[in-house]
């Protein structure tokens, strides 16, 4: 175990906010938490408690093996940190428009963007962005687990965001920091950490605010986070940026020994005092306004998905939409969105990917089976050790009719297969299948 930086113990020691106590409680053992999906059938863990700030999170006596989970790969919940579920009441606490256009800034790997498309539960549309395309990756399998078609994933820097001004109602930058609040959770961190790189985040941290400033309507709301005890990053940053922009400051949710600095310039987790691990959060309401840019809409091109009514039904909100032999469902709003940007960002994902057109035929895609948007006419139910196979990409020896079906474990979609007549093909796609080396016969 690496011991926790020298300079980084002067200076928590000497902050009466913190002190030795917090240098001991670093040393401790790190809560285990999930957040569960409303829209999915949820899955009961022994001994769970109730994280107090987010309805749907949960404390876990101890960490099961996600991996082994079939109910994990389904999108049934998410592991997330704690603290981090803070988001889940400051959404709560504003005044939002029935539709609102929410920026999850810095989103990888998907906490916070599963937890907002939870929030919205279809309505508004959430951009979920990450910098990083291998992350942006990641963030997007992550997405379209969780299951929802207002969901749009880019892979831009925060810069480009200045090209599209007065478009967001909410944006949540948890941005890139020095990962303080971390120390215990992930003991790497400790050991990169340093003083120069703590002022190269809080400097990055300043440009990520300026660049992205344009985008948020007037009125609408900055949520800034970080994981990190470090004020320069913090509520330092917060003062600067309020001396180059017309913002206020917005009270946050009070919640049982969380730390509130005075005059609502935010608020910690720590560890010790609170179930969680090292966060900081606040909230800035703009008060000035950019001229906003629209894209005159085109009419959406008719296209006939009739043959989706052979496998399913679905919500009567959502659009379809064909590019190049595939495709996708995006509800109303997140589509005029995409429509009024489309061209400005860098796409990872949009909306749900439905189907693909092989040969005159088309091959569903695994999103539309993990899709809350979509009811499937048939489906066959896995036991635990057929389901782990399925996820590795086996094929499976399944009691099933000819065509396509819909796979599920307790009552949890996981994606297709096909039988053929003579063999059931698996069309779990190859990026998501579990790689970790299992005995199935310990299944």
């Amino acid at each position: 175990m690496f011991p926790l930086p020298q300079n980084f113990c002067s200076r928590i020691e000497k902050d009466e906010r913190f002190g030795s106590k917090l240098l001991e409680d670093l040393e401790a053992n790190s809560p285990i938490s999930i957040r569960k999906n409303p829209s999915k059938l949820p899955t009961l863990f022994e001994g769970e408690r109730a994280v107090p700030w987010c309805k749907n999170g949960v404390y876990l006596p101890e960490r099961p093996s996600f991996t082994l989970d079939p109910n994990f790969h389904a999108g049934s919940y998410y592991p997330q940190e704690a603290g981090s579920m803070y988001l889940d009441a400051i959404l709560k606490s504003l005044e939002l428009p029935e539709n609102p256009a929410i920026l999850d800034l810095c989103a990888a790997p998907g906490g916070k963007s599963t937890l907002i498309a939870s929030h919205l539960n279809g309505k508004g549309v959430l951009v979920s962005n990450e910098v990083i395309r291998s992350r942006a990756h990641i963030l997007a399998e992550n997405c379209s687990k969780w299951g929802f078609s207002n969901v749009l994933v880019s892979n831009n820097d925060p810069a480009d965001f200045e090209e599209i001004p007065s478009l967001f109602d909410v944006i949540v930058v948890d941005a890139p920091c020095s990962g303080e609040g971390m120390f215990r959770k992930d003991q790497r961190s400790r050991n990169e950490w340093s003083e120069e790189n703590a002022a190269l985040c809080s400097s990055r941290q300043r440009r990520i605010l300026m660049d992205i400033w344009t985008s948020l309507k007037e009125d609408g709301f900055l949520i800034y986070s970080t994981c990190t005890f470090n004020s320069a990053e913090n509520e330092d940053n917060i003062d600067w940026f309020l001396s180059q922009v017309n913002a206020e400051l917005v009270s946050l949710p009070i919640y049982e020994n969380v730390l509130y600095l005075e005059n609502n310039r935010g608020a910690y987790f720590v560890p010790g005092q609170t179930e969680s691990e090292g966060f900081y959060c606040v909230i800035l309401q703009k008060k000035e306004s950019q001229l906003q840019k629209t894209s005159k809409l085109k009419p959406l091109k008719s296209v006939d998905v009739s043959f989706l009514k052979d496998w399913c039904e679905w919500n009567e909100n959502l659009t379809f939409s064909e590019y190049e032999g595939n495709l996708r469902a995006l509800t109303k709003e997140s589509n005029e969105l995409y429509q009024n940007i489309g061209q400005k960002l860098r796409w990872v994902k949009r909306g749900v990917a439905v189907a693909t057109n092989q040969k005159r035929n088309w091959q569903p895609e695994a999103e539309w089976a993990l899709s809350v948007d979509s009811k499937f006419h048939e489906t066959v139910v896995l036991n635990r050790h057929d389901a782990i196979s399925y996820l590795q990409g086996n094929v499976l020896n399944l009691n099933a009719g000819l065509g396509w079906k819909v796979v599920q474990f307790e009552g949890n979609n996981l994606g297709w297969v096909k039988n053929i007549g003579n063999r059931m093909n698996n069309a779990y796609p190859k990026e998501w299948r579990i790689r970790m080396k299992i005995d199935l016969k310990d299944i």
